[in-house]
């Protein structure tokens, strides 16, 4: 029996450290497919003269940040671990500045150059926010520009208005300014005759073109008022024969005035020779 129980500790112990070299073999393999072991970080990046592990120094960097700013957007973690959070943003931004000059004077790409040109689009699609759009300050990320302290900080002052002294108006008051040299250089005085003549025509023609209405407005009233006054004198008789007019009238007037001027100094003689010379001419 003591024989069979070590026997059976030996294979329990063989099996385990086959388990063992296995674990060992599998976590070699997944090293060896990431790249190597992990490390540690380097405190500096100016302690890093490899331009790879530099690049792969900043690439987690980024990825903590993402992670990070994930995190910061639920308002929910209270008020003390979202500053906490913001700091460790905004410490990993600094950092990964740091490994982007480190990477440039590797002789790998520029970065900064790529972020800036970035972060000037989004600024003007409206999409960037914070303190500085450059990264070179402080910034609130998600739920942490919500802070009691910090919507100050994103409101812009107000434009205040400085009023002038008296000393200061007065300063620039001179002589131009009361218009005593505006006739100097002749100009305005040519100006000036033409426009008080142009004036003076458009007032004359308006007063003779008021008074012609006038005129034909009064004679239309004349006409009115003797119809009136002969309306009210006739009680609104109508004739139905034509009535001699004005002219007619005085056609008979004139006659009858020469009629009696040469009964009263013409010759009876006279008289019968006009009288024939109208039968003749068919003349009454």
């Amino acid at each position: 029996a003591a024989e069979e129980a070590g026997l059976g500790y030996e294979m329990a112990r063989n099996e385990e450290k086959a388990n063992n070299m296995f674990n060992r073999w599998v976590t070699g393999k997944q090293t060896a497919i990431a790249g190597g072991p992990k490390g540690r970080r380097p405190y500096l990046a100016s302690e890093c003269r490899d331009l790879d592990q530099a690049d792969k120094w900043r690439q987690e960097i980024l990825r903590e940040i993402g992670k990070l700013v994930m995190e910061i957007q639920n308002e929910g973690l209270g008020e003390h671990r979202l500053r906490d959070m913001n700091d460790q943003i905004n410490k990993l931004t600094r950092e990964k500045h740091h490994w982007e000059k480190q990477i440039i004077k590797l002789g790998g790409p520029n970065y900064i150059a790529q972020g800036r040109r970035a972060m000037d689009e989004a600024a003007r699609e409206g999409f960037v926010d914070g303190m500085d759009q450059r990264g070179g300050g402080y910034r609130y990320y998600g739920a942490a520009k919500n802070l009691p302290g910090v919507k100050e900080l994103f409101q812009k002052p107000e434009k205040r208005t400085v009023r002038r002294t008296r000393a200061q108006m007065y300063k620039n008051i001179d002589m131009d300014y009361y218009g005593m040299r505006d006739d100097d250089d002749g100009v305005l005085i040519k100006l000036e005759a033409e426009a008080t003549e142009k004036a003076r025509a458009e007032a004359v023609a308006e007063w003779e073109a008021e008074q012609a209405r006038r005129e034909a407005d009064g004679g239309k009233k004349r006409k009115q008022q003797e119809d009136d006054d002969f309306e009210a004198l006739t009680g609104g008789y109508k004739a139905y024969v034509p009535l001699p007019d004005n002219k007619d009238i005085e056609a008979l007037v004139l006659a009858k005035k020469k009629k009696e001027l040469l009964a009263k100094y013409a010759s009876p003689a006279l008289q019968e020779q006009e009288a024939e010379a109208k039968a003749m001419l068919n003349k009454q």
